[in-house]
Order: C-alpha cells, then structure tokens, then sequence
C-alpha cells in the first residue's frame, strides 16, 4: 500500500482554472469514483493551500501497489482532468513528498483495502 501526501505548486493567475477543475471533479464525482477502483486509489483527497503569495494544491492518497496510472486511463474523466492538471500545476516547482510518520488504519479496513 502506498501512502502519499504531495504538495504541487499551481502557475501564477491560474486560480480561476483551479477553482473550475476542482468543481469540474466535484460536479463529476460518480465518475471520478469509476475510475478510481482501476487505479486501485482508495481514497484520494485535494487539499488547497496559499503560503507567502503562492498557491499550492496537496494531493493526499492511499493507494494500493498494482493499480493503472492515470496517464494510462481510457476514462473521458481521467483525459480532463490531466488537462486541467497540464494548464494549472507549475512543472518547473519540484513537487514536495511529506513524510508520512504514523499510519492509522484499523486491520479490518486495510484488510478491506487488498
């Protein structure tokens, strides 16, 4: 099981473009959900930020070891949202893995997860 939370630095002036893509996904979550038992996510979550000025979106996950990648995916879902991904996340900022250090996850729901 992999267990990530990353943190992505959004391009200057694309605030509207986020707050469309994440309505676009949270307009659209029945077939986020779809798409999500192929990449084996169990859960994923957005997190939004803005530090000193800049903007950060936080991509948390629980995700299992043998799922597709999204870039993989056939989903019409999957194609947009890495389009809106292409036009707001600054590839020139190294994104930034934070350490996890406890994991609370009862047996019965990481039995759950295989």
């Amino acid at each position: 099981m992999n267990i990530e939370c990353t943190r992505f630095r959004v391009k200057q002036g694309k605030t509207e473009k986020v707050n469309e893509w994440l309505a676009f996904l949270n307009e659209h979550m029945e077939d986020v959900l779809v798409t999500l038992e192929g990449e084996k996510m169990f859960v994923e979550t957005i997190f939004r930020e803005v530090l000193n000025g800049e903007e950060y979106l936080y991509w948390y996950s629980v995700q299992g070891t043998v799922g597709v990648a999204v870039e993989e995916s056939e989903y019409w879902i999957d194609k947009r949202h890495l389009e809106y991904w292409d036009e707001c996340i600054d590839e020139t900022y190294r994104p930034v893995d934070l350490q996890t250090e406890v994991v609370m996850i009862p047996k019965n729901v990481k039995d759950a997860m295989r």
